[in-house]
């Protein structure tokens, strides 16, 4: 459901570009330099960046290029900076929130056409695609590109919706889409803010850039490890689609308790016709019963879950019409 809060061609819309920054004292003053001030629909621009405990001269080099800077002494995480960059949004009460890395690797040149979607009331969130058009794809090591279609093809197997690109850093939202979301994680956002948006039936349109591939200086720290991130990032989406969809989880497991526990029964009804004697296949009455009732169980826990989501979702209405009225006293200088 695209924002009703943005009307087509509106002039009076501000934006807030937030960096996330870990170490990147090289890359982060062009890329606040190269932010554009004027866009079409956007009154203002503010760019602030998040440095999340470097231990360099990440947030001067930041200030010095123009940027607020709003600096944590300890590494907190991606998705733990993201929700920080989402509450500055929403106290700076601002339209429009860009989010880009500070390595340099997006350019910030296409911010206009990232967020011209959402000023044309036409989607929630945009996200920019590195596989999207495949004149565009970047070079990049064989195990980050596999890794990010695995993501990909993992999100639409849970929701049904495809999309080339899932883990991508450079993303803008609507307000009404930052008073909606609510994460959890704190390794990265990236992947749960998808599952979230597309459970609530917001609109997510990719648009395709340009991007480097592979970074100038230094190291990713969501790919410094890919088993890591792997592991950590299913875990995430797994725990997300289960806020969500408990019973379609949990049913799933409990049909296949039941199908072994049926199969086992039945193979041991076969055996008791021909042979007038359980022995020496009772064990398949025991594990087969053992499976039914685990199915059983299985099923009244989904349904359980169920229940509890609709309460959630009653509770996050009600955190967002608050978010609402707060969005609503005059922007905070």
């Amino acid at each position: 459901m695209p924002s009703e809060q943005h009307a087509s061609h509106a002039t009076s819309s501000r934006l807030l570009v937030v960096i996330p920054c870990l170490n990147e004292e090289r890359t982060v003053g062009d890329v606040v330099a190269r932010v554009p001030r004027d866009i079409p629909g956007i009154r203002s621009v503010e760019v602030l960046v998040l440095d999340d405990g470097s231990t360099d001269a990440t947030s001067d080099r930041a200030r010095a290029a123009g940027a607020e800077v709003l600096r944590q002494p300890q590494n907190h995480g991606l998705g733990a900076t993201f929700k920080l960059a989402v509450s500055a949004a929403l106290e700076k009460r601002v339209d429009v929130m860009v989010q880009i890395d500070g390595d340099g690797q997006f350019d910030p040149g296409d911010i206009p056409v990232l967020i011209e979607p959402i000023i044309n009331g036409g989607a929630n969130m945009v996200t920019a695609s590195r596989f999207l058009d495949p004149e565009l794809e970047p070079e990049m090591p064989w195990v980050k590109r596999w890794g990010n279609r695995g993501v990909a093809f993992i999100v639409r197997l849970l929701t049904g919706r495809r999309y080339h690109d899932v883990s991508c850093g450079f993303r803008a939202f609507s307000r009404e889409t930052l008073l909606r979301m609510n994460l959890f994680g704190e390794f990265t956002y990236t992947q749960e803010s998808f599952l979230d948006l597309i459970f609530k039936n917001m609109t997510i349109i990719e648009v395709p850039v340009r991007v480097r591939g592979v970074r100038e200086f230094g190291q990713s720290r969501m790919a410094s490890s890919i088993p890591r991130y792997a592991f950590r990032s299913m875990k995430i989406m797994l725990r997300a689609f289960i806020s969500y969809r408990p019973f379609r989880f949990f049913s799933s497991i409990a049909m296949a308790c039941f199908l072994a526990g049926v199969s086992l029964l039945g193979f041991l009804a076969v055996h008791y016709i021909k042979t007038g004697a359980f022995s020496p296949h009772i064990w398949a009455g025991f594990i087969g019963g053992s499976f039914c009732f685990l199915g059983f169980t299985t099923l009244i826990t989904g349904l359980i879950g169920d229940m509890l989501v609709r309460m959630r979702m009653n509770q996050e209405e009600m955190l967002y019409a608050f978010k609402q009225l707060r969005s609503d006293e005059p922007p905070m200088k």
